[in-house]
């Protein structure tokens, strides 16, 4: 009975791990015949060999090259440190009550280590557990962290209204820096009065979007001169909060979420209030391309609403040189003297071949389905080289600020009106666009183009 039964149990897994390589076959199959559709992604070898910056270089571009890679960084430095805290403090603290430190420090688990705490207190010797506490290097920081984490996660709103906007930090010296790197800049068309509230629609995103940043989330460029009476709001994604330390940085610049409650927050504060939308987004980004101008932009309505629900002016915002073809780069071997073009037609980063219907392209816009975000596959240049790194190369931005689209107040207001403001919209930006490419977009291939 009992070899009967074996045979039959045999008999059974042999079959379902049959079944299960049938499986199997007919998905890598099927997978197969998917990514047959899609087209190869031609890869260009990279012939030239990697040009050294020279020893020699003024300090004050080394201390612009600094600024930039710095920020470049920025989440991974403030992520790094949030975490060696924890780390220190779970180490001095948890590893002095007798508790090994386990996954939970690398994640900072506040759950976790609640329950390490009061299991080592509960059966632990009490007075080598009050010695060893009290001998503890860094205890006033674990309550600190712990008190941090919760704000962080569950009770700080700032994100969603309004920020935390420093005035002297968006005027710190080290934003500057940042700025003359490009060097980026801004090109007023019209004056913007104070009695109302504006939404700015940035184009294109590009791989990051550096110039957005240097003209409205800092003073390196002068906003607040030119536009006196208006606090600008740049939006990001409300990812970026859930950073430790790194949100307090954007908080402080007067970033917050792009979220529709956050738009609504800002502009219900009334005349000189003002938001920045990168409109394209991360799709944008992916058709970041030199020389041209692939802007994200027909299906894009939901700021145009906001701005008329709230009866805010609509400002249109052409960046050339985000996306768009940089001048040549003058460079010379001795001490900056003498300059010759080395580079030229490139953009401040360069983005590896993802067209659309390739490999790269589906898989990068899968990601951005699943995360809401997307990674475009870029290099740059280094702290020591021109050719090779996660840097930005010296490109000048500059972004041009066109003349307001005055939009009449209506809480639900039509999709005929909205498709009406879009219309008028496009054609602002296209004006800006054919006014100032022979001035900043000489190196074209085509021109501006709404793809989407």
């Amino acid at each position: 009975m009992s070899s009967s039964s074996s045979r039959l149990s045999y008999a059974s897994i042999e079959a379902g791990r049959k079944l299960s390589v049938a499986s199997r076959n007919i998905s890598a199959s099927s997978l197969k015949d998917r990514l047959a559709l899609l087209s190869p992604t031609n890869l260009k070898p990279m012939h030239n060999p990697i040009e050294f910056a020279p020893a020699k270089i003024p300090r004050k571009r080394r201390l612009q090259m600094l600024a930039v890679a710095v920020w470049s960084v920025m989440i991974v430095i403030t992520t790094s440190l949030f975490l060696l805290l924890w780390y220190v403090v779970n180490s001095t603290l948890i590893g002095g009550l007798g508790v090994k430190p386990g996954m939970d420090v690398i994640f900072g688990s506040l759950i976790i280590r609640f329950t390490q705490l009061l299991h080592s207190i509960r059966y632990a010797d009490p007075n080598q557990t009050k010695r060893r506490v009290l001998h503890s290097s860094f205890p006033p920081l674990w309550p600190f962290l712990a008190v941090y984490q919760a704000w962080v996660l569950w009770i700080d709103q700032s994100p969603e209204h309004g920020g935390r906007i420093a005035p002297w930090f968006r005027r710190w010296r080290f934003w500057k820096y940042f700025a003359d790197y490009y060097p980026a800049s801004f090109l007023k068309e019209a004056d913007l009065p104070a009695d109302r509230p504006y939404v700015f629609g940035y184009h294109p995103h590009g791989i990051i979007g550096m110039g957005a940043l240097a003209t409205f989330a800092t003073e390196a460029t002068g906003f607040s001169e030119a536009f006196p009476g208006i606090t600008p709001h740049l939006l990001t994604l409300a990812s970026n909060f859930h950073m430790p330390i790194y949100r307090d940085i954007i908080l402080a610049m007067g970033i917050c979420s792009v979220s529709k409650r956050s738009c609504s927050n800002i502009l219900k504060r009334g005349p000189g209030s003002a938001i920045t939308i990168v409109v394209g987004g991360a799709a944008e980004s992916l058709s970041a391309r030199p020389g041209t101008a692939d802007l994200t932009l027909r299906k894009r309505l939901g700021f145009i609403k906001v701005a008329i629900q709230h009866g805010a002016d609509l400002v249109p915002v052409f960046s050339f040189g985000e996306n768009d073809v940089g001048g040549p780069l003058f460079r010379s071997s001795n001490r900056w003297q003498k300059p010759h073009v080395v580079v030229v037609c490139m953009q401040i980063y360069e983005q590896m071949p993802n067209e659309k219907g390739t490999t790269v392209y589906a898989l990068q816009k899968k990601f951005q389905s699943v995360f809401g975000f997307t990674l475009p596959l870029f290099h740059g240049r280094g702290l020591l080289n021109y050719n090779l790194g996660l840097m930005p190369y010296r490109r000048q931005i500059v972004a041009v600020i066109g003349n307001p689209i005055h939009v009449e107040q209506c809480d639900k207001p039509s999709i005929e009106e909205v498709m009406r403001v879009q219309k008028l919209y496009i054609e602002e930006l296209t004006r800006i666009w054919n006014t100032y490419k022979d001035q900043f977009a000489k190196a074209r291939t085509r021109e501006l183009s709404i793809i989407e």
